[in-house]
């Protein structure tokens, strides 16, 4: 009887040797498993961290390292790679990740061909972006609401807002649940097409349909509205934002404030300006430029001053839009060594100045009767290659005019190959400010007979001078012409 009961307790501690044994074996090996999945999602956050440095060696050599201690890329670190090869060296470095990803047995997802397709739009290649949309459906991957976001995004891109639209319609709806983005890219486009009517109906349409906008919805409508001068209809959209509970950011403001100093409504404008300090809005160089730039041209150049200091205070790294912002208002002031001071920090920082930069330089050495400095920085730019140089030709024609070089400024006229309304509108109000009002009048007709417009100020100078002159004949001939002109150009 011991005996016996003496073999069950040892069969029974047996048991549970055994039984612990299994189970510390499994343990072990959920462990390994669940080690090996962090050890991947490890190295996935660092090659991602790397990618987003732009340090893309060290990223390629975080996976030989990977390999060596038995650490495999899984797709999730094909894909990192694939979209950080098209954002920092191109679709085609991107592309070849999916060579890669087919010797190491891995398949190509619907994100490796979104962050493809998303490459390619970015660097404009909108064909390239459709034939990888083709291969992708001929692989038997299906395109997903991104896909086709991207997709509508790329038609936006190449002007084709009608095919963006089918895309919008005839797809998404109808097989996909679209989002927010989808919403975004839509209204997006349409205002970049010059279809911003469309954006608010589609807008509010989406409203009537339960949909609620975000705030980044809301500055995309109200930065289409204020292109197309709808201030009206900006404010009240404005008002919407915060009325739904939204907080209205600097990117909110911006576009609402350089539209009321385009339309000349200064004070709500800078009642803006002051709504935006009085909430800690940090500005940007593009807002700082607008407020400076629309408190110079109303003359309050002391606000302006103040305003370039705050800016410079920040730290807020100066583009070369800022700096010609900067270099006019120096040069409105009368200070041109400060703008010439400007123009060394340009060169030192390795910006190139633009034509408006050079434009303004000549515009301010003509107002300050340096006429000769004016050539010179014109002769220049006119070595530099720009594609159009009127704005300084123009700036310059009116600076001879006013120092009564007028036989000059005409023949500087008569060599441009491109004018425009101000160049036939300057030099016909200064021809009658100098009592030549026969030249003023065959330069008018003449400006009119192109199809060209110009100022009526203008005309009204050129039939008072005849007038007053002792030619009403004349002027009335002149005036009848006028009148063909328009009928003719209708």
């Amino acid at each position: 009887m011991n005996i016996v009961f003496l073999l069950q307790v040892f069969f029974f501690f047996w048991n549970c040797l055994a039984l612990c044994g299994l189970v510390l074996e499994c343990t072990l090996r959920k462990r390994k498993r669940m080690v090996r999945r962090l050890s991947t999602r490890l190295l996935n956050v660092c090659i991602a961290s790397f990618c987003k440095a732009h340090k893309l060696e060290k990223a390629e050599s975080v996976i030989i390292d990977g390999i060596r201690l038995g650490v495999l890329p899984d797709g999730v670190t094909y894909n990192i790679l694939i979209d950080a090869y098209c954002r920092l060296v191109g679709i085609d470095a991107g592309y070849s990740v999916l060579h890669r990803m087919g010797e190491a047995g891995i398949s190509p997802d619907v994100i490796s061909y979104n962050s493809l397709i998303a490459g390619a739009t970015r660097n404009c290649q909108i064909s390239r972006s459709f034939n990888l949309f083709d291969e992708m459906i001929q692989r038997g991957i299906a395109p997903d609401i991104w896909s086709y976001n991207t997709l509508m995004h790329g038609f936006f891109k190449l002007g084709k807002p009608d095919e963006a639209n089918r895309v919008f319609r005839d797809i998404i709806l109808v097989e996909h649940l679209p989002c927010v983005a989808t919403f975004n890219i839509m209204m997006n486009g349409l205002c970049k097409n010059g279809y911003t009517e469309n954006a608010f109906m589609l807008f509010r349409n989406l409203q009537r349909h339960g949909f609620v906008p975000e705030l980044m919805t809301y500055n995309i409508l109200v930065s289409g509205l204020c292109k197309i001068g709808r201030l009206g209809l900006a404010m009240r959209i404005f008002k919407e934002i915060v009325e739904s509970g939204h907080v209205p950011n600097a990117i909110t403001y911006t576009p609402v404030l350089r539209c009321c100093f385009r339309k000349r409504k200064f004070e709500e404008g800078l009642e803006l300006l002051s709504e935006m300090k009085s909430k800690g809005y940090t500005f940007d160089g593009f807002a700082y430029c607008t407020v400076i730039g629309a408190l110079i041209k109303i003359g309050k150049m002391k606000e302006a001053t103040e305003f370039m200091v705050e800016m410079m205070r920040t730290g807020i790294e100066l583009d070369i839009v800022s700096y010609n912002t900067l270099i006019n208002m120096y040069c409105k002031d009368n200070k041109l060594e400060e703008a010439y001071k400007l123009l060394d920090d340009i060169e030192k920082k390795g910006l190139e100045c633009d034509k408006y930069t050079h434009t303004i330089m000549i515009d301010a050495l003509c107002k300050a009767g340096n006429i000769e400095g004016a050539a010179r920085h014109l002769k220049y730019m006119s070595t530099m290659g720009f594609d159009s140089n009127l704005a300084a030709y123009n700036c310059f024609i009116d600076g001879l005019c006013k120092v009564g070089q007028i036989d000059n400024a005409m023949k500087v006229f008569k060599s441009m190959e491109v004018r425009d309304s101000f160049t036939y509108s300057s030099l016909v109000h200064n021809l009658c400010r100098a009592g030549r009002y026969r030249s003023a009048s065959k330069l008018l007709l003449s400006c009119l007979r192109s199809g060209m417009k110009i100022l009526k100020s203008a005309q009204r100078a050129v039939l008072s001078g005849l007038r007053y002159s002792g030619f009403p004949g004349e002027a009335r001939k002149v005036q009848s012409k006028i009148r063909i002109a328009r009928i003719l150009n209708y």
